[in-house]
């Protein structure tokens, strides 16, 4: 049975690419998106897409999307996983780490739900996955503007799901604690650095990217009519 389209924001490092080979190894053609294509272009997977993508820009997605769809028809499954987190208090972060954090993880997954929405509703059927944070629950230091974007994603995810669930589609959030990835990259304080990777060597590291793929995977392969609508996971000895 021909397997349908899922797309993937992010996907050249971390969660992104974990969820590239986890999708591909199952046999579904995959559309994977982020700003460095050539490293898109690397993984072996057979039937795939790739596209240069800024998620911040509304024709980026759509033009990757309609690419992807006219080979293996519709997207069935959307995973907004594109993300930054660059830490520091609020006084001493930049502007421009200010509105970069804002743009990619909110605006990134507006415009992802809303090139796909309309025609899983059309359809009556699909799913869309929007990666936020269990800071997208708690608040923690050097976090205020990451908090705040994942706070708005959590918000956006669910009152979205109220306004289709008549329409048999799925929203789901995926809130992972602390994952073994490089998503700190963005970070530029040594301290605040070296604080955050005390935290996570005490938790072994937290989880692997492959192991929070796993969980999405298995989680979108359950009955449409199955909603796991809001999945946090962590390592056992995070606290939260």
């Amino acid at each position: 049975m021909k397997k349908p389209l899922v797309a993937i924001t992010g996907a050249s490092s971390g969660i992104g690419k974990a969820l590239a080979l986890e999708f591909g190894q199952k046999g579904y053609p995959v559309l994977l998106m982020a700003r460095r294509k050539e490293l898109l272009d690397e993984l072996e997977i057979a039937n795939k897409v790739t596209a240069k993508v800024d998620v911040t820009n509304l024709e980026d997605i759509q033009k990757a999307v309609e690419d992807a769809e006219a080979l293996y028809g519709p997207v069935d499954l959307m995973i907004n996983n594109a993300g930054i987190m660059p830490l520091e208090t609020f006084l001493n972060q930049s502007m421009k780490d200010k509105y970069d954090t804002l743009d990619v993880n909110i605006k990134g997954v507006v415009n992802g739900m809303q090139v796909v929405l309309s025609g899983m509703v059309e359809r009556k059927h699909g799913t869309i996955m929007n990666i936020s944070s269990v800071a997208g629950r708690y608040t923690s230091a050097e976090h205020s503007l990451y908090n705040g974007a994942k706070f708005a994603v959590n918000a956006i995810t669910e009152q979205t799901r109220k306004e289709v669930a008549k329409d048999n589609v799925r929203l789901i959030l995926i809130e992972p604690g602390i994952v073994d990835t490089n998503l700190l990259s963005t970070t530029v304080n040594d301290q605040i650095l070296q604080e955050y990777q005390k935290r996570k060597t005490a938790m072994d590291n937290g989880l692997t990217a492959q192991e929070v793929a796993q969980v999405i995977l298995h989680t979108y392969e359950l009955p449409q009519h199955v909603n796991l609508k809001e999945i946090m996971l962590t390592h056992t000895k995070q606290a939260i």
